[in-house]
């Protein structure tokens, strides 16, 4: 296996440019959609809860399909970039019609939520497990991955702005007095950015590493997998991690426009607040990372985000926005100093799991952690809608101070306990940048692992 040299910026920025593109779904489900479908599209809290949970269910198939499926076929353009190019389009059509809301009643409406929720996912699943597994291919160098995941994370991030901050201001300006239909245009408008961006990530990225196409029969991958500890590590900081981050990132606009007082300008700012920080996050990630340990950073960083979230909860009161904006920065930004160093340690989990065990296995391995990420996505929504039920949230009202309470603890308490609980587990993550080199210049072990 031929490795690369480092990669140049071109292709860096082409690979942040997927990540843009995937983000356009994944930001809207973590910041703007539960907000879309009780304020606008009117669906009520506990039905929205039963929808994120179904469509998880559907992924526990389709993500280690997809897996399974990227590694099996490959093509005179790679493994994985073709489906950038070919799915482009009906990933934007995908996106558009998940914001559109139809003149049906409730229970029409409810099946068209289904129905073009579940088509989002699918498409979602179809261009991400191929994405997610394009790094170990693009290089082997684990520095050139992690400035690769650092480029591409700050591009996440700028999809993330560009949803929070021209999404609300956008549907409230397009709307003209009907608020479902300018959401349905400002985001045609994202759909549109996102299907434009798969195909420049396709012609900026080179596959440059071929490895073997898993051959094994699917039992045998799994139970590679499940002797993999740090694969396992990893799925359960993202299943954690990721029910924290939708929580929090699912309750903001409520919390702007009810216990902050805001409208819809102070919603989009305080959202645009969490995503600017998150942005320089990815480049102060870069920078610590180069200098200290990037697993100690992990770790000490989202135990830091339990603290600084319960001090939000204390300090900032109703209407008490200086505060707010200032707490909130503060906490998105430790929050996601670790993201880029996570999409590099799965790699070389994969990596590790072949040294010590004789096998590798890739494709059912990124399909796993997209499932645990989505798993943590549906649970999240899940429990958002279950605790804006026990909350009595009611859309476009007043709010209750036990209302207004229970929204000050979903942006920051409770998932703060999520977040603590991640950096304890990676405690159990051992795979160093010296752990890592010290191990790729041993030999495989020879496979005891048994069908």
């Amino acid at each position: 296996m031929k490795d690369s040299s480092k990669l140049s910026v071109l292709e860096k920025v082409g690979f942040g440019a997927g990540d843009m593109a995937v983000n356009v779904v994944w930001s809207s489900m973590a910041l703007i959609i539960t907000f879309f479908y009780t304020d606008v599209f009117g669906l009520r809290t506990q039905d929205l809860a039963a929808l994120f949970l179904v469509v998880r269910f559907i992924d526990a198939i389709t993500d280690p399909l997809m897996g399974l499926i990227t590694d099996k076929f490959t093509t005179r353009w790679g493994r994985y970039r073709p489906y950038f190019l070919f799915l482009a389009v009906p990933f934007g059509i995908s996106i558009f019609l998940t914001f559109v809301t139809p003149d049906l009643g409730y229970s029409g409406k409810l099946i068209w939520a289904y129905a073009t929720y579940v088509l989002m996912t699918l498409m979602f699943t179809a261009v991400t497990i191929p994405y997610i597994s394009l790094i170990g291919v693009l290089t082997g160098d684990p520095k050139e991955r992690l400035s690769a995941n650092g480029y591409r994370l700050f591009f996440a991030k700028v999809a993330a702005f560009l949803v929070t901050i021209i999404v609300p201001v956008l549907a409230a300006e397009w709307g003209g007095g009907n608020i479902a239909r300018g959401y349905q245009a400002a985001m045609g408008l994202m759909a549109a950015v996102a299907a434009a961006l798969f195909p420049f990530c396709f012609f900026t990225t080179t596959e440059r590493l071929q490895h073997e196409a898993e051959k094994k029969p699917i039992g045998r991958q799994i139970t590679l997998l499940l002797r993999n500890d740090q694969w396992l590590v990893l799925c359960g900081v993202c299943v954690i991690g990721t029910i924290g981050y939708v929580i929090r990132g699912a309750v903001a606009a409520y919390y702007a426009k009810y216990y902050l007082g805001g409208d819809a300008v102070v919603l989009s700012r305080f959202l645009a607040t969490g995503v600017v920080a998150a942005i320089l996050a990815m480049v102060a990630s870069t920078w610590i990372t180069k200098r200290y340990c990037k697993i100690a950073m992990f770790r000490w960083t989202q135990l830091a985000v339990g603290v600084i979230s319960a001090v939000m909860f204390f300090a900032v009161k109703p209407g008490d926005m200086l505060l707010a904006f200032v707490l909130y920065f503060l906490l998105s930004f430790v929050v996601d100093l670790h993201a880029p160093v996570f999409w590099s340690a799965i790699a070389e989990a994969i990596d590790y799991g072949e040294n010590r065990l004789g096998e590798r296995v890739s494709g059912l391995a990124w399909g796993g952690i997209s499932f645990c990420q989505k798993a943590g996505m549906g649970l999240g929504g899940a429990v958002v809608g279950w605790l804006l039920t026990y909350y009595d949230y009611v859309p476009d009202q007043v709010q209750s101070e036990f209302t207004l309470t229970g929204l000050a603890l979903m942006l920051t308490v409770i998932p703060g306990v999520f977040h603590f609980a991640m950096g304890l587990l990676m405690f159990r993550y051992r795979i160093t940048d010296g752990y890592y080199r010290s191990m790729m210049e041993m030999p495989p072990q020879k496979s005891a692992v048994t069908a």
